[in-house]
């Protein structure tokens, strides 16, 4: 079977959520006997022609030329090829390849889409960008073959919005082993120092979350891991300059991530829309403490509130995890029940589906979701 992935700015990940799962899935589909190709932009600094047995083909994307614009191109390419030479084309997100679907014949291909989250709330795009993206959305739910959510919010939207059907396949995170040695390159202390990874911009929460580190008056330094050459991420920094803030840039160097999240006292996640987050999930996994920012959940206030009290007192991570748990009670207790008791695809079930979120998060049942769906598609 002939497997392309499409969607991502390629492999190896050196971008993104969407790129991280791409890199995990290929790599994982050709060990168990696949014939897979991932597209690529043709910028991207990999120029050799596989990666780890996963083909690798890379399409023109003007992005320097024509902006964001330049992924419709590109998605186009892109689709247009895989369609020719391939059983199964799946589709990393909707946004710029949902007006393809009505350029091209597709009726006879299997195209399964991760929707990713709620792109057209973004708070960069204009009214008309997301009055657009809301249309494409709907284009996605109703051209492709099936739908991925990767998490039940996703999936719960979808079919209360399209009456659309989606199979839920969380993403998973990878075993790591922290290496203590590389705070020395950065010139922090083992759990003396706050973390946010993050794409720096507005949806992102990151100004929300700085004020409230500012406010606390805390001497502990706050990290910022993200792109900090654009417009939005400059001004973050020439507003936080006189802080405690470090802004780092990208990192992609995927040890030195694994131990920045290992080690550090506190990980803060702002992301208010968008699918699951892997920054998220791997923080999930490294570090002890998390602050969680969700719609309804936490505001300014409450972030403020959170910061002073895990900077104030002696007790503190005793007296964090008890408001976690706070948070975490009063979720379940104002959420409906999920539609699915056990995360299911396919005709088979992942194993350890009654785990906590964070420890069924596995790329290997990432990968056996994905197959089990195909399975399920095809033979019905």
């Amino acid at each position: 079977m002939k497997i392309a992935i499409l969607g991502t700015r390629g492999i190896p990940n050196n971008y993104g959520g969407f790129e991280q799962c791409a890199e995990q899935l290929s790599v994982q589909l050709v060990e168990k006997g696949y014939d897979v190709t991932v597209y690529s932009v043709n910028n991207h600094p990999y120029n050799k022609k596989s990666f780890k047995g996963v083909r690798i083909v890379k399409k023109w994307c003007p992005e320097h030329i024509i902006g964001s614009a330049a992924h419709f191109v590109y998605d186009f390419l892109c689709l247009k090829d895989a369609l020719k030479k391939h059983d199964v084309i799946f589709e990393f997100g909707y946004q710029s390849v949902a007006i393809s679907f009505l350029l091209l014949s597709i009726k006879k291909s299997i195209i399964i889409t991760n929707m990713d989250g709620l792109e057209w709330k973004r708070d960069k795009w204009s009214p008309f960008v997301k009055k657009m993206t809301k249309y494409f959305e709907y284009i996605a739910t109703k051209k492709s073959t099936a739908l991925i959510s990767d998490n039940a919010g996703i999936k719960k939207y979808l079919y209360e919005k399209y009456n659309a059907k989606s199979t839920l396949i969380p993403y998973g995170v990878d075993e790591v082993s922290p290496n203590q040695s590389i705070m020395q390159h950065y010139k922090m202390k083992p759990f003396l120092y706050f973390l946010l990874i993050a794409r720096l911009e507005p949806e992102n929460n990151i100004e929300m979350i700085l004020n409230g580190y500012v406010k606390s008056k805390s001497d502990i330094p706050f990290l910022v891991i993200g792109n900090d050459k654009t417009k939005y991420g400059l001004s973050l920094k020439n507003k936080y300059k006189s802080s405690g803030t470090k802004f780092l840039g990208s990192i992609y160097n995927k040890e030195h991530l694994d131990s920045l999240r290992h080690f550090a006292k506190c990980y803060f996640h702002g992301h208010s829309v968008g699918g699951t987050n892997p920054s998220l999930l791997e923080a999930m996994a490294e570090t002890k403490i998390h602050m969680i920012i969700s719609t309804g959940m936490a505001g300014e206030k409450e972030l403020d509130q959170a910061v002073e009290t895990i900077t104030k007192y002696h007790q503190e991570l005793s007296i964090l995890q008890d408001l976690l748990n706070d948070m975490r009670d009063s979720h379940e207790r104002d959420s409906r029940p999920q539609e699915d008791g056990l995360v299911q695809v396919g005709m088979v079930p992942v194993q350890n589906a009654n785990a906590h979120e964070h420890e069924r998060h596995a790329w290997i049942s990432v990968t056996r979701a994905l197959l089990n769906l195909h399975e399920t598609i095809t033979r019905y």
